[in-house]
């Protein structure tokens, strides 16, 4: 938030200074760029005073300059503080929100917080009211404030539920009113009728798709890349306009066949999630926005090699490339088919997605290796304004304007990297933490050893769910359970949480997950170099396994120390016993349910269970690490914590996993699945890459100690990297790539 020692920023000049500084130090101490997120403060309007009068404008503009000069940074906002002025009148405020989101989307605004109960269309809003409300929101004259409130009084009565008594009304207008209502509003109910209806008015079956089918679409992607439509509303969408499809389509294939005639689109995207890589949430989410605006889209699914994705674009003249992942090695195997399609002398242009995913690492590793167009794209929202661009006339413009853009990315990662300072692993290492170990007494956990869990009951995992990332997952922002009440997002989370609960009753009633983990407590001591030794039993004569940890080098300010998981275990040298864990869980049965849903032409309940399957496995390592602190090890076994307090982490203890910020290598799970026998025990297997499959699985190491914490490695230097090959026996330049995306 744009705030610092004189308070909050209430002027354009004052949230640009502070977000710069703000980004400067962060980046300059190695936060990626691409972790952060500005609010640059959105205060209400229309009060009555005229220093408030542009408070909006000057939101946006900072916005703006933000998006321009802060590579990576994102920007956010609480849009409801608008309307503040209005509380009380919901047609005026809701109005404010959508005009407000409009004009703030057009900036650069990335994510916004307001209830979806409080927003209407855009292009619902009437003229009268838009254009007082526009007058207020972009400061367009002096008496703007003055004008709404004396308009306000005439529609305060005036309520978005107004028309409840004739659901059913929408049904009396023209077809294609019809079919665009019942697209936008994503209702099933008469579509195939409507369907039939408009195939009787046309020559040839496809003109139903090519025609009112698209129109609506169309208008669905207009309001969805507009910020006017969420994407739970945009999934349902796309179950309309599925089921409609597969109503004409043994229409079509008769009258393809008899004519020899091919269907047009708006271009052949070929989709996969990279090699080693089994996350596809993102990617089908945006594989159903494309489809809904007449691309066809050839999902190859997950885990595909470089040579299958390229054969299959050339098979299909694919018009454009896109490749997802979520995990830190997926970027290579990016990085892999840029350089092969640049073999084999392709120019399709290559679109990037995915959690690990950012434009910086796109600009920087990827759009080098190729010399066709290379987009990053941020989320499905994104996806078809750059696809159209890529497939229209004004493509070339586009992909020049964005490798431009590309230059200027890397030249300014050039420059942050060059005033990184890197400390010697061995000034990293003589400032490591500090422990107490001289008066520090492990507790002994009851049984040492492997133990497995099968079949966990499924509805005491949901007691722990933390909710919020679910609808992270559904691009809707916001905190559970107060996103349920949200001015922006409100009204759509609570369709889609109860949508969710109906389908997680079914799945808790009819045990359609099977949730299994498998657990170790270990015997473990610190050895130098920064590795752990876990024995096969108490007598720590035997070593059953050495985990290779990596310790911080960003510079870091006198007095703070350089971390590493190595710090929390007690050095062999000390003389204290100490001990360490590791787990994985696992949760099946979400893959072949959602290819039942896929099958039906129902997207939204396929990725709804591939997001619920998410919920199980985070929710079942929480309560298997609550049951470890206060059973199976014990060292915690007083404690009584809220599920608020357990999702905050305020226990004793951390459960890091490899692959994520205080342990980024992958290559160490290996080691974890080894110690655990985990495919044996419970199913959960990796692939080339370290993913963990089913998508569904968590796993990490158990740390004990009280002081012992989370925490990002950041940049590392060439010693440590040549350190790190030399324990763990690989050659530099593997090391190097499991390591890259840390290398400074």
């Amino acid at each position: 938030m744009a705030f610092d020692e004189k308070g909050q920023a209430d002027t354009y000049q004052r949230r640009i200074d502070i977000c710069k500084r703000s980004y400067d130090i962060l980046v300059g101490l190695g936060f990626p760029p691409q972790d952060i997120v500005f609010d640059p403060n959105i205060f209400p309007i229309a009060t009555g005073i005229p220093e408030h009068d542009n408070y909006a404008v000057d939101f946006f503009n900072a916005t703006r300059w933000i998006k321009e000069n802060l590579p990576g940074a994102s920007v956010s906002g609480g849009v409801s503080n608008v309307s503040f002025s209005f509380r009380g009148n919901n047609v005026v405020r809701e109005a404010m929100h959508s005009v407000f989101l409009y004009h703030a989307i057009n900036h650069g605004l990335d994510m916004g917080i307001v209830n979806a109960g409080m927003l209407t269309v855009y292009d619902d809003i009437p003229k009268d009211l838009l254009e007082r409300v526009e007058d207020v929101v972009l400061n367009r004259r002096e008496d703007a404030a003055e004008r709404l409130i004396d308009f306000a009084e005439q529609v305060k009565d005036q309520e978005s539920g107004a028309k409840e008594s004739d659901k059913l009304k929408w049904r009396e207008g023209n077809l294609q009113d019809r079919i665009t209502h019942a697209l936008v509003k994503g209702i099933t109910e008469f579509i195939e009728q409507d369907a039939e209806e408009a195939r009787l008015q046309v020559g040839k079956t496809i003109e139903v798709i090519e025609g009112p089918l698209m129109v609506g679409m169309n208008v669905v992607g207009d309001l969805f890349g507009a910020g006017k439509m969420f994407l739970p509303q945009v999934v349902k969408s796309a179950r309309v306009m599925k089921k409609a499809v597969a109503y004409l389509l043994p229409y079509i294939e008769a009258e393809k066949k008899a004519s020899g005639e091919e269907v047009q689109n708006n271009g052949t995207i070929i989709m996969a999630t990279v090699k080693g890589d089994v996350h596809d949430i993102g990617k089908n989410i945006v594989g159903v926005v494309l489809s809904c605006n007449n691309f066809e889209v050839i999902d190859l699914g997950v885990m595909v090699a470089p040579e299958k994705i390229l054969d299959a674009a050339e098979a299909a003249n694919a018009d454009i490339i896109g490749l997802s992942g979520l995990i830190t090695p997926s970027l290579d195997e990016m990085v892999t088919v840029a350089q092969m399609m640049g073999e084999r002398n392709m120019e399709v242009p290559l679109l990037i997605g995915g959690a690990t995913t950012s434009k910086v690492h796109t600009a920087v590793k990827i759009e080098p290796e190729y010399k066709g167009a290379v987009v990053h794209v941020l989320d499905a929202s994104k996806s078809v304004p750059v696809a159209t661009a890529l497939t229209g006339d004004g493509r070339a413009s586009f992909a020049n304007n964005v490798r431009s853009e590309y230059v200027k990315i890397r030249d300014n990662n050039a420059r942050r990297r060059a005033k990184k300072t890197i400390s010697p692993l061995s000034f990293a290492r003589e400032n490591a933490v500090s422990l107490d170990w001289e008066n520090y007494s492990p507790v002994t956990p009851g049984q040492l050893g492997v133990q497995v869990i099968e079949d966990y009951p499924l509805h005491e995992i949901v007691e722990r769910f933390d909710w919020t990332p679910f609808f992270k997952s559904w691009e809707l922002a916001g905190k559970f359970p107060g996103i349920l009440e949200d001015e922006v997002v409100g009204e759509e989370a609570t369709k889609l949480f109860e949508d969710a609960k109906a389908l997680l009753n079914s799945i808790v009633e009819q045990s359609l997950f099977r949730c299994s983990a498998v657990f170790g407590l270990f015997a473990a001591n610190g050895i130098e170099g920064d590795s752990t030794e876990i024995y096969t039993d108490e007598n720590r004569t035997e070593v059953q396994a050495t985990l290779h940890h990596l310790r911080q080098q960003a510079d870091r300010p006198v007095g703070n120390s350089y971390r590493s998981l190595a710090d929390f275990v007690a050095p062999k040298a000390s003389g204290v016993e100490d001990y360490m864990g590791a787990f994985a869980v696992s949760c099946l049965g979400a893959e072949a349910m959602a290819e039942g849903y896929e099958s039906n032409h129902d997207d939204y309940n396929a990725i709804m269970t591939k997001a619920l399957a998410d919920r199980f496995a985070e929710a079942f390592a929480e309560l298997l690490h609550e049951k470890i602190r206060k059973t199976y090890w014990g060292y915690a076994a007083s404690e009584d914590l809220s599920n608020e307090a357990l999702i905050k982490e305020a226990y004793q203890g951390i459960r890091p996993a490899p692959g994520y910020p205080a342990c980024p290598e992958h290559t160490e799970k290996a080691t974890l699945w080894q110690l655990l026998d985990v495919e044996a025990n419970i199913g959960s297997s990796l692939t080339d890459n370290f993913a963990m499959a089913p998508a569904a699985s968590v796993s990490g190491w158990y740390f004990a100690h009280p002081d012992s914490r989370y925490f990002g490695l950041g940049k590392i230097g060439k010693d440590q990297v040549d350190d790190y090959a030399a324990r763990k026996d690989l050659p530099r330049d593997e090391a190097e790539k499991w390591l890259r995306p840390n290398l400074a």
